[in-house]
């Protein structure tokens, strides 16, 4: 509405949209009286004068109103103060008139969905765009009516000239408030946070928090909110921080840009709600529905927001996606795509990788550069893929891991992404594990509960113990734990009796198990060194149908050569040229290295120029731990009547020297009908059984199970096998631990790259992660990222 030249004008509630930049719309409102009327006939009609538009740049002349919110406008003023109470009770950011002309007047832009066309066109005033709009539209259409579109070519017809000013360098810097998305997907995994604090309007039902949320105090000040789970997602998918939440692996906070994305969009540093806001979208898509490639064209649909500043989050949403993707964030895990299919431009393909190993740092990282576009080829000294992973299917109705079966933590974690994505079910461990000591009686559980508080005491002291330490003082953490254990003993004047020395004795030897090694080898300072890093949550799970399943989908479709061990790698020249022990000769621009540490150590590789000093200082500084198996199939279950269904249970040692020798056995069979068992060799235990034959080790693990189950028969084994991963000459261990002396800084170091060139991945190249098929996987998507940024 245009106020009469020569009045004094009353300046409305209303000054410029977000978007007013290219719509140029003052929004200005009077009271129109009768005597404004009769000045205007008597001015002759003669020219208005109109008031310009404030906005530097801006060449509108004529203002345009979009909402009648003043008093005397009573409809548009009721419904202005209506949102104005949503927006309150919803939103942190002040509801000035601005944001309600950016969140409920300014008009919808969608684009022709003809490939030919592709035209941004500004939809009338009354069109609520959804979805469904923006995936079908063409141009000419009229949405929501049953009006169909005139039989001319309506796609012919120019393009708004204001389209072509939002993709200028300047026009998001001129913003003045940022978009904020309705109904976006994100929604309910941030039903805790201030929607406008996470790029979401406050004004939709979708985006209101409950009343116990609603208020600041509540957020800043009350425990950690519980986890959101959405129906139909898996409740392992929590992607986002809830508020007041921390310590979880692979979240992210939906309020914050991380350090990563504000180097990559250092544009969004001053207002990142944009960023946030199609990040969020972004995430909560992928993790809807992981099964297939998000691409931009099945974000865009969901990018619901008023004004021409939808154009630029639709040209901005395909950088964040190509960002995300590289970043191994989404579009990841079993992930295939054709040819025609690329998950990243083609400015990423000119790049040839050859990658060292077909175990899972080697086989995530070919998946994820293979779906980039870039030529992989991956060699492999074995005569089969998988590495330290090795499922044996021998036995009858159950599949058991030579190497890793067990998922330590399932929220985020990248293994149950893959599950979902190949159907796959877990099998969640219960807690209970009954020690029963040799003679066949169950320890009581209190003298466990108790001799377990006194174990985490001696590793507490420990932790206070190092905190001043350089690695020149460190100790071997065996010898640290029987240090304060005796100093505890002669201060407290405490007697432990023989049953409680032995349960100390088995948890000692589940750690022994944890770290891959002797206690004796292991550092005091830093033996729990990724302890600092948030680590994997949840359920500890296993992997009935065997880690296999999950590296053969991986495969699937690689150049992949088997029996091919690698001999040197010369990167001297121009490119990096790979030799194999029969002579082959293979070049390429990168080199993925992801062998065992323990060849590395070995020299199994040599290279050209030589690795570092630091690198190499930094190698064998960490121990190549080793673990060994054995897993028995029985003619019925003979131990179900004593442990009375739970998952495993523990061997209570009669001696300090008997510790690691099967501490713990665990029933393979979740459903209870087939009769296999597996344990561990861990420790000092390793050394002792490494020269004895199978058939020896066999006798012994019997033996101690009729000790444990001294008051029935127990039958001999149908099946068996026993592990010898400390001879396998292309493995040669079970995983990485930190040595005395050492830091955990060295997998980071072992981590980089040289020259832009080669490139190291594998469960020792990950300092959050080590130990862990998940840590060797991440590695390996970690270095895909970085091969594909150079």
């Amino acid at each position: 509405m245009a106020t009469p030249r020569g009045r004094t004008k009353k300046k409305a509630p209303f000054d410029h949209s977000p978007d007013s930049l290219p719509l140029r719309s003052s929004g200005r409102q009077v009271k129109k009286k009768a005597t404004e009327t009769a000045d205007e006939d008597e001015d002759g009609g003669s020219e208005k004068k109109y008031r310009k538009c404030e906005k530097a740049g801006c060449t509108a002349a004529c203002p345009v109103c979009f909402a009648s919110a003043s008093e005397s406008h009573k409809d548009g003023y009721d419904k202005y103060t209506t949102w104005k109470k949503i927006w309150t009770s919803n939103g942190k950011t002040e509801p000035s008139p601005k944001a309600f002309m950016a969140d409920q007047q300014l008009p919808y832009w969608v684009q022709c969905t003809k490939p030919e066309c592709r035209k941004w066109r500004q939809l009338t005033k009354e069109i609520q765009l959804t979805p469904q709009i923006a995936r079908t539209y063409r141009c000419g259409m009229k949405p929501n009516t049953a009006v169909k579109p005139e039989t001319s070519d309506h796609c012919s017809l120019p393009e708004d000239l204001r389209v072509s000013e939002v993709s200028n360098h300047w026009w998001y810097s001129m913003l003045i408030l940022p978009p904020l998305l309705k109904d976006s997907v994100a929604a309910p995994l941030l039903s805790a946070y201030y929607p406008d604090c996470v790029g979401m309007s406050p004004s939709c039902t979708s985006t209101h928090r409950t009343a116990s949320d609603a208020s600041p105090g509540k957020l800043e000040h009350s425990k950690a909110v519980p986890c959101v789970l959405v129906p139909g997602m898996n409740r392992y998918f929590q992607p986002f921080y809830q508020p007041n939440e921390c310590g979880k692996a692979l979240c992210v906070r939906p309020d914050v840009m991380e350090l990563d994305e504000l180097y990559e969009f250092p544009e969004y540093s001053r207002d990142p709600t944009m960023y946030l806001a199609l990040r969020n979208l972004i995430l909560a898509l992928w993790y809807t529905n992981c099964k297939e490639a998000l691409t931009p064209q099945k974000c865009i649909p969901h990018i619901i927001v008023r004004g021409l500043v939808r154009i630029r989050c639709v040209q901005e949403v395909e950088r964040i996606l190509y960002f995300m993707t590289r970043k191994g964030l989404i579009n990841t895990g079993v992930l295939t795509v054709g040819t025609d299919q690329h998950l990243l431009p083609k400015d990423y393909h000119n790049k040839s990788v050859i990658i060292i190993g077909a175990g899972p740092a080697g086989l995530a990282a070919a998946r994820q550069l293979h779906n980039f576009g870039i030529k992989v080829t991956v060699l492999e000294a074995k005569d089969r893929i998988g590495g330290r992973v090795w499922d044996d299917k021998s036995f009858t109705g159950v599949t058991v891991g030579r190497g890793a079966q067990i998922v330590n933590g399932c929220i985020n974690n990248p293994v149950a992404l893959m599950c979902e994505q190949l159907g796959i079910s877990m099998h969640k461990f219960g807690e209970r594990c009954d020690l029963i000591q040799e003679g066949g009686r169950i320890t009581d559980p209190t003298i466990d509960k108790r001799m377990d508080f006194h174990f985490n005491a001696l590793l507490d002291v420990v932790s206070e113990w190092r905190k001043d330490k350089t690695q020149l003082q460190d100790v071997p953490l065996g010898e640290k734990i029987e240090e304060i254990y005796k100093a505890f003993i002669n201060e407290s004047g405490i007697q432990f009796s023989e049953l409680e020395e032995e349960v100390l004795q088995f948890h000692l030897s589940n750690l022994e198990y944890a770290c891959g090694s002797s206690l004796h080898q292991v550092s005091a300072r830093s033996w729990d060194h990724n302890e600092f890093f948030a680590q994997f949550a949840g359920d500890h799970t296993l992997l009935t149908p065997g880690y296999s399943v999950i590296l053969e989908k991986l495969a699937e479709g690689l150049d992949i050569r088997l029996r091919s061990p690698v001999k040197s790698i010369d990167y001297s020249g121009d490119e990096v040229q790979v030799t194999t022990t029969d002579g082959t000769e293979c070049t390429a621009q990168k080199v993925l290295v992801t062998v065992p540490l323990a060849l590395l150590q070995k020299g199994s590789l040599q290279f050209n120029p030589p690795l570092s000093d630091k690198k190499m200082k930094a190698i064998n500084s960490l121990g190549a731990g080793i673990i060994e198996k054995i897993a028995l199939q029985f003619p019925y279950r003979f131990w179900d009547s004593k442990v009375q269904g739970a998952d495993f249970f523990g061997h209570v040692p009669p001696s300090a020297s008997k510790r690691g020798l099967f501490a713990v056995f665990y029933d393979m069979d979740p459903q209870k009908q087939h009769s296999v068992l597996m344990s561990v060799i861990a420790g000092e235990a390793v050394a002792a059984v490494k020269s004895l034959e199978d058939k020896q080790v066999l006798q012994q693990c019997m033996a101690t199970l009729r000790e444990l189950f001294k008051e029935q028969e127990v039958p001999d084994p149908t099946k068996y096998f026993v592990t010898r991963w400390s001879t396998d000459p292309w493995i040669q261990m079970a995983y990485s631990f930190v040595k005395t002396g050492g830091s955990g800084e060295a997998y980071d170091i072992l981590a980089e790259e040289i020259q832009g060139t080669i490139f190291f991945a594998g469960e020792a190249t990950n300092r959050h992660f080590p130990q862990t098929v998940t840590g060797a996987y991440l590695s390996g998507v970690r270095e895909a990222s970085k091969i594909a940024a150079f």
